[in-house]
C-alpha cells in the first residue's frame, strides 16, 4: 500500500494532510481514545488541541498514554500543537505552559500556537510585549520545537505577522467558498512555513451536511471531498478536521494520499460551482475585490456580501444565516457589525468596478439573514 502523504510544517516534522482538531472530543476519555485510534489508522500524525478546549487536553494525555503502552511506534509518530491566548504576562504564560505540558503528559510540545492572533494588541504582545518573552523563553528552554500563531483577523493583520519571521507555522481561515486569505497562505507556504487550514468543513460552509443546490454544483463530486482536494491541490500542508466520532475521518482516510494536482474532473467541477453561483446570483454577485472598502461606518461589506453569495448562489441560506447571527456577539473572533449598520451613504458605490447597488444589497442581506442568535460551541 502507497504510504500516506506527508508535507513539511515549518521546521518542524512533517505532518499528515489531515490534522485531528480535539474540539469536539470533549464528552469522556473513551470518546478522545476512540477518535484517535481512528485518526491513527487514517493516516494522521499531527493532532491540535487548545486549553481553550475545556477537558480536550487532559482527555487527549490520557488517549496518548495508553496508545504509547499499546502501539508505541505510532505514538512517537505523533505531532501535537497546542495553543495559548495572547494577554498573558510571562508568569501567567510560563505556569500555562506547564499545566498544558501536564495534562498531555509530556516534557515538550512540538509546535505552540497564540491562540487567536486577531488584533493589533495581540501581534504586538507576541513581537515586543510579554508574549515575545514567553515564546522566546520557552523556544529557548527546549519546552516548545517552534512558535506559530492561529488568526480570525484581518488579511493586513495577518500580513505583518508573517512578515515580523517571529512565526514557523500559522493557522488560518482557508475554505472553498471564501478564498480570501488563500494568497497569504501561498505567501507563508513561499517563506518556508507550515500552513494549517482551520475547519475547511464547518466554518467552510457545513459541507457536511449540503443543501441539494450545493450538491448538484459540485456534481460528480461532494462538496467536502471538492473543498479538500482544492486546498491540497493549493499546497496547504494540512487540513483540520474537528471529529466527535471515528466515522467523521472517512474523508481523511480516503485522501490519505491525494497530494497530487486537480485532474481535468476537478477543475470541471470547480467551474462549475462558480458558473452555477453567478448564475444565480445574475448582476448582483460580488466579486469579493474588496476595493468597497474602507467603509466609514466599519461595515465589513464583502464578508456581508459573500453570506448572500452563500445563500442565494449555492442554498446554503441555513449556513449563512447562522453565521450571520453570530456577528457582534463573538468578540474578536468575527466581524462586529451587520449590514443594518450602512447609513446608504454611497461612500462605496464609485469603488465598485461592478457598479453593483451595495447599500440595497447590504439591507436584502439583512432582512434574508437576520435571525435570533444561537449559541457558538465556545465562548
Amino acid at each position: 500500500m502507497t504510504p500516506e502523504a506527508r508535507r513539511p510544517f515549518g521546521r518542524g516534522r512533517p505532518v499528515s494532510l489531515f490534522t485531528l482538531g480535539t474540539m469536539r472530543c470533549v464528552e469522556s476519555p473513551a470518546q478522545m481514545g476512540a477518535v484517535l485510534a481512528a485518526a491513527v489508522e487514517a493516516g494522521i500524525n499531527h493532532l491540535e488541541t487548545a486549553p481553550a478546549y475545556g477537558p480536550a487536553e487532559s482527555f487527549l494525555g490520557a488517549a496518548l498514554r495508553e496508545l504509547a503502552a499499546r502501539q508505541p511506534e505510532q505514538r512517537r509518530d505523533l505531532i501535537l500543537t497546542s495553543k495559548l491566548l495572547p494577554g498573558l504576562s510571562l508568569a501567567e504564560g510560563k505556569a500555562q505552559l506547564a499545566a498544558l505540558l501536564g495534562r498531555l503528559g509530556i516534557e515538550k510540545l512540538d509546535n505552540l500556537a497564540v491562540h487567536g492572533l486577531n488584533r493589533s494588541e495581540h501581534l504586538d504582545w507576541a513581537l515586543q510585549g510579554p508574549g515575545r518573552e514567553l515564546l522566546d523563553w520557552a523556544l529557548g528552554e527546549g519546552l516548545v520545537g517552534q512558535v506559530g500563531f492561529s488568526s480570525h483577523g484581518s488579511t493586513a493583520l495577518i500580513t505583518q505577522a508573517l512578515a515580523s519571521e517571529r512565526f514557523s507555522f500559522c493557522s488560518l481561515h482557508l475554505h472553498l467558498l471564501d478564498p480570501e486569505r488563500l494568497p497569504l497562505a501561498r505567501q507563508a507556504l513561499a517563506a518556508g512555513l507550515g500552513v494549517l487550514a482551520i475547519s475547511p468543513a464547518d466554518k467552510g460552509g457545513r459541507l457536511y451536511a449540503p443543501p441539494p443546490e450545493l450538491v448538484a454544483d459540485c456534481a460528480p463530486f461532494a462538496p467536502l471531498e471538492l473543498a479538500y482536494r482544492f486546498l491540497l491541490a493549493e499546497g496547504i500542508s494540512s487540513l483540520t478536521l474537528g471529529a466527535a466520532q471515528a466515522s467523521d475521518l472517512a474523508w481523511a482516510q480516503q485522501l490519505a494520499r491525494a497530494d497530487h494536482p486537480l485532474d481535468e474532473a476537478e477543475r470541471g467541477a470547480l467551474e462549475q460551482l462558480e458558473q452555477a453561483r453567478r448564475h444565480r446570483l445574475g448582476d448582483s454577485h460580488c466579486g469579493q475585490c474588496r476595493q468597497c472598502l474602507p467603509c466609514p461606518n466599519g461595515v465589513p461589506i464583502p464578508a456581508l456580501l459573500r453570506l448572500r453569495n452563500l445563500a442565494i448562489g449555492h442554498g446554503m441560506e441555513s449556513f449563512a444565516s447562522e453565521r450571520y447571527a453570530l456577528i457582534g456577539r463573538a468578540g474578536h473572533w468575527w466581524v462586529d457589525r451587520d449590514a443594518s449598520a450602512c447609513n446608504r451613504c454611497g461612500d462605496c458605490l464609485p469603488r465598485c468596478p461592478h457598479g453593483l447597488p451595495i447599500p440595497e444589497l447590504l439591507a436584502e442581506t439583512h432582512q434574508r439573514l437576520a435571525a435570533p442568535p444561537r449559541r457558538r460551541l465556545w465562548g
